[in-house]
């Protein structure tokens, strides 16, 4: 199930190495939605980290929520399972294919942390910068908006062709992921 109002989406799923791309890719298009594309690559690495955190350690269960939320002026991510134990960063061998998840998450985040989430549970998060809302409407081309050029005057077909390159560069992120 996703659930996407205003700026928060979930995503409820068994955190399974095949869904663990599959919700790598929604939480990038969700960015890709709000315009927040400079946060891509850290929140789809982070997410991934955490997400197979779950895969590797958690129990009873691999259920988890994955929740992004943009508030003013950071993006949450945050990953909620069933298993109480508190993860911890551990001194890895930089050789090692495994044990160093939260140690990458600590490097591409603002902040991160863990915190118990009820009596079987708990909440693993990282919050990332996001540019202010001012940044990101200067960011976007602007329709409708008249504007003097003191340039040579543009013929219909070329504003046209420039017009529908935009529609195309802007065009709202799809998904081929199966619910």
């Amino acid at each position: 199930m996703i659930s996407q109002p205003n700026r928060h989406c979930t995503v409820e799923l068994q955190a399974l190495p095949s869904r663990i791309g599959q919700v790598r890719r929604i939480v990038s298009a969700q960015l890709r939605y709000w315009h927040l594309d400079p946060l891509i690559d850290r929140a789809a690495l982070g997410v991934t980290e955490l997400l197979s955190n779950v895969h590797r350690h958690a129990s009873p269960d691999k259920q988890c929520i994955v929740e992004i939320e943009l508030m003013l002026d950071r993006l949450m991510v945050s990953v909620h399972d069933h298993d109480p134990r508190l993860p911890e960063v551990r001194d890895a061998d930089p050789s090692a294919t495994c044990g160093r998840g939260l140690a990458m998450v600590a490097a591409v985040s603002e902040s991160w942390g863990v915190r118990p989430d009820g009596e079987s549970g708990k909440v693993v998060w990282f919050t990332l910068p996001a540019p202010s809302p001012t940044a990101t409407l200067l960011a976007r081309p602007s329709f409708g908006v008249a504007v003097e050029s003191p340039g040579p005057a543009l013929d219909f077909a070329e504003v046209e062709h420039a017009a529908d390159a935009l529609r195309a560069a802007h065009a709202p992120a799809r998904s081929a992921v199966a619910g």
